[in-house]
């Protein structure tokens, strides 16, 4: 995984949308905002929360953690998919909330583990 690709570039190349298709971004900025909230709830990523307003901000700029990253980079995906396009197959969408269940057990253990390490390692002498 690209940490220094742009957030917004990346969720349109996933949703198969091309860079030069523009007219749906401030909705996409919305929906990708709300899901880092969602996020800032699981304690994923910044105490302070996050947002982007355009294309200049970069999976770096919100984690650092790969293993966290892969992981928020496809909820992300999953999340605003539902949002903004949907699958007409209740089969597919039942797998994809399944899916982002399963992301969120997994990154709320990830933080977890996280959270004790740095804990650690400040305690140390």
């Amino acid at each position: 995984m690209d940490l220094d690709q742009g957030i917004l570039a990346s969720i349109k190349q996933m949703l198969g949308l091309t860079d030069d298709l523009v007219a749906f971004d401030p909705e996409l900025i919305v929906h990708i905002n709300s899901v880092f909230t969602i996020l800032n709830q699981l304690d994923v990523g910044s105490d302070n929360g996050f947002m982007i307003t355009g294309y200049s901000e970069t999976w770096e700029d919100y984690i650092t953690n790969i293993t966290l990253a892969t992981m928020v980079r496809e909820f992300i995906y999953l999340k605003v998919r539902m949002i903004f396009d949907p699958p007409a197959s209740s089969v597919v969408s039942d797998a994809f909330n399944q899916r982002i269940a399963e992301l969120e057990w997994r990154m709320n253990i990830q933080a977890e583990r996280l959270a004790a390490l740095a804990e650690q390692e400040g305690a140390a002498p």
